[in-house]
């Protein structure tokens, strides 16, 4: 959105995601793709320009603009889409005459539209990727394209995960094996990805690179799309894929975009593969508590510390409230009431693997609780969202201490995947 220094930077989104991935990884695509007549031509022009070969307009979005509004991920801890009058969206089919038969690698990014029909016109034996990140809410609609699928991408924030595999993720291997599909990559934000070989019941861990994020909307897109069309293995593809993936994060200038990739994709697979990362999946991180320390106290509206609760929850870690589980004093009870209160709140903090400390007006119990926690040999992630709380001890005693939440989040998976890949000093 606009700033006092910066205009509005308005970009074609949806598929132009994925393709402006295929064009920094030096792949020659062609897209296919469902629009408001209005955007036809800008689009092939944007694409032509992005090394698309052919454009194929599939289909007409009418009743609505294709407009989606995009909450700032710095502010909330992860993506925020608004889609501008939602359900007044429709998609008139212009694909019956289009002969999609030539094309042998496909990516399919669901949508308002026919899957199963779609993926009819392309030749028996095509080696077909589905992204089911959105779209997709039901494994009914996953069983209709049995032995049609080679490849199934799914993200943590679909719906799909959340109703079939957000506890165990043994129903969605097994859905995935009743379909046919022979790999299952399941992106796990910021905790990196898993690859499951359903051939051989393999499982390839993918590290996340965690660094500033510019950018959070589409990135998963272009993991797809470099994993779905790369011909190479497909643990290699899914490195490669992840390597984009987050350069693309990290800015939005796409002649940026492709001059990083570039460097990147001429490290040498081994290599990549042995330079470490975050990898935290999903599954494990309730057991992996927190805790937070801050005034979480009823007679007080703290928003931040409402925003970093709601993130923490947002990417699966159990955080421990201190405040809420083990009561709360008046502040006029008698010293000698206090003792339960502190000893309850010192075992809880024994319990849990990190603290997660937001020390707002400098909060006495917040800053104790930090040190107790440092001396314990515990992870401190401290976010000062009002630059309060700049001393030495609290900086240097925090693995990670920053105002800014995003910075912290990246903080705890570090952490986390520190101390279960035994690596945290």
């Amino acid at each position: 959105m606009p700033t006092r220094t910066n205009g509005a930077k308005v970009r074609l989104g949806g598929v132009v995601h994925a393709a402006r991935g295929l064009w920094a990884s030096g792949k020659k695509y062609s897209v296919g793709a469902f629009c408001p007549s209005y955007l036809v031509e800008q689009a092939r022009n944007y694409l032509n320009q992005h090394g698309c070969q052919e454009f194929i307009l599939l289909g007409e979005v009418t009743g609505a603009p294709n407009v989606v509004a995009i909450a700032d991920v710095r502010e909330i801890g992860h993506q925020g889409y608004e889609d501008i009058l939602r359900d007044e969206r429709r998609v008139v089919p212009l694909y019956n005459d289009v002969d999609l038969s030539r094309f042998n690698c496909v990516v399919i990014f669901p949508g308002r539209y026919n899957i199963e029909s779609i993926i009819n016109k392309f030749q028996s034996g095509a080696n077909i990727t589905i992204d089911v990140a959105y779209d997709i809410n039901d494994a009914r609609s996953l069983r209709e394209l049995t032995n049609k699928i080679t490849s199934l991408v799914i993200s943590t924030s679909s719906q799909l995960f959340s109703t079939l595999a957000s506890v165990d993720i043994d129903p969605l291997i097994e859905l995935s094996k009743n379909i046919g599909v022979k790999n299952l990559l399941l992106k796990e934000n910021r905790g990196g990805s898993r690859l499951f070989d359903l051939t051989t019941n393999d499982v390839e861990y993918i590290t996340a690179t965690l660094g500033t994020t510019v950018n959070s909307v589409g990135v998963g897109d272009v993991f797809t799309a470099v994993f779905g069309t790369l011909e190479d293995s497909a643990r290699d593809a899914a490195w490669r894929g992840m390597q984009v993936a987050t350069i693309y994060s990290q800015t939005t200038w796409p002649d940026d975009l492709r001059r990083d990739v570039k460097r990147q994709l001429q490290l040498p697979i081994n290599i990549v593969r042995n330079l470490g990362g975050v990898s935290l999946p999903w599954h494990i991180r309730p057991d992996l508590q927190i805790y937070l320390a801050a005034p979480d106290f009823s007679y007080a509206d703290h928003k931040e510390i409402a925003a970093a609760v709601a993130a923490l929850e947002y990417h699966n870690f159990h955080v421990r409230r201190p405040v809420k589980e083990n009561g709360e004093a008046d502040r006029e009870s008698p010293i000698e009431s206090l003792a339960v209160y502190y000893f309850n709140d010192v075992q809880l903090l024994r319990e849990c693997s990190v603290v997660f400390a937001v020390p707002i007006e400098r909060d006495p119990g917040t800053l104790v609780e930090i040190g107790l926690a440092i001396e314990m040999g515990k992870p401190v992630i401290t976010f000062d969202p009002r630059h309060e709380n700049r001393n030495t001890m609290v900086v240097k005693g925090s693995v990670t201490y920053s105002s800014d939440l995003d910075i912290c989040l990246n903080g705890t998976f570090d952490a986390l995947s520190k101390i279960i890949h035994g690596t945290l000093s």
